[in-house]
Formats: C-alpha cells, sequence, structure tokens
C-alpha cells in the first residue's frame, strides 16, 4: 500500500508542478487528467481495501476510455490527454 500511496502523491506533485511552465492546452490535459486520476483513486479507497498500481491504473485506463467514446474530448485534446497519461504510468 505505500507503494500505491507514494505513486499517488507522485503524480500529484507532477501535475502541481506543470502549472509553472505548460502551455494553456497542456494545463488543459493535466486538470483533466486529474479529475479522472482522483476520482479512480476515489472510488478505489471507497472499497476499503488494498489496492495495486495495476487496478489504479487500470480505472483511470477505462474511465478515460468511456469518456473518449462520450465524446468529451477533441482528437487534439485526446492526443494530449493520453501522451500525458502515459508519462504518468512511467511514474514509481
Amino acid at each position: 500500500m505505500q507503494d500505491i500511496q507514494a505513486y499517488i502523491q507522485q503524480v500529484a506533485r507532477f501535475l502541481d508542478e506543470m502549472v509553472q511552465h505548460a502551455s494553456d492546452d497542456e494545463l488543459f490535459a493535466g486538470g483533466y487528467l486529474r479529475g479522472h486520476f482522483d476520482l479512480a483513486v476515489g472510488r478505489l479507497e471507497l472499497t476499503e481495501q488494498p489496492f495495486e498500481h495495476a487496478e489504479l491504473t487500470g480505472s483511470v485506463q477505462q474511465s478515460l476510455e468511456l469518456a473518449i467514446a462520450g465524446g468529451e474530448l477533441t482528437e487534439q485534446d485526446q492526443h494530449l490527454v493520453l501522451g500525458l497519461w502515459q508519462q504518468l504510468q512511467q511514474l514509481s
């Protein structure tokens, strides 16, 4: 459980630090992704069961896929959000 908490903190720190140097489009992608990420964390924490990195990333991925299928993002925004999501998955 400590590893997942460290990962959650790393993601939050990464997204917070983006504010200092990111373009408007990158800020949008970061904010949008943070919403999906925080929602996934919250849902998993509500189960009151330990969860792993794979469960969290799977939950975020599913949430993003549903949003894209629902037409929430333009093609350009999809590219930005999914690119950022790939970066965040590499944090450990």
